[in-house]
């Protein structure tokens, strides 16, 4: 009977249009997918880390470390943070993003992003600037 209330729950919020409460309360969590993370590789891998961001060198000084500390799982992105857009190549060879949420780069790694909240739901490192 515990395990059904919060199903029951979850799905007269969905009917009635209602927002969902946050993805840990219920136990859901929206994460990269085997195959998103097998496709944002082998893209990269075949077209290289600076593709599709204008064919210049991209400067990578990195974050400062107390910044880059913040880019985890669970934590809303830093204000201003500096943030690019996935190359179009790659967006149009992934499903599209779960409802609410964007794929974007920072600092070399590639996050799964909730819009509304700007909370960092997953985080790909080291699969950018390879």
């Amino acid at each position: 009977m515990k395990r059904t209330v919060p199903a029951i729950l979850v799905t007269l919020l969905v009917l009635l249009g209602a927002p969902l409460p946050a993805s840990a309360d219920i136990g859901v969590s929206v994460v990269f997918s085997d195959e998103e993370i097998r496709i944002i590789g082998a893209w990269y891998e075949e077209h290289g880390s600076r593709a599709g961001h204008g064919g210049g060198k991209i400067k990578h000084k990195g974050l400062p470390p107390g910044i880059a500390k913040n880019l985890a799982r669970g934590k809303p992105l830093p204000p201003g943070i500096a943030k690019q857009q996935l190359p179009d190549g790659l967006v149009h060879a992934l499903p599209a993003p779960p409802r609410g949420y964007e794929r974007i780069i920072v600092d070399g790694k590639v996050l799964l992003v909730e819009i509304a909240t700007q909370v960092i739901h997953d985080v790909l490192t080291d699969i950018v600037l390879r």
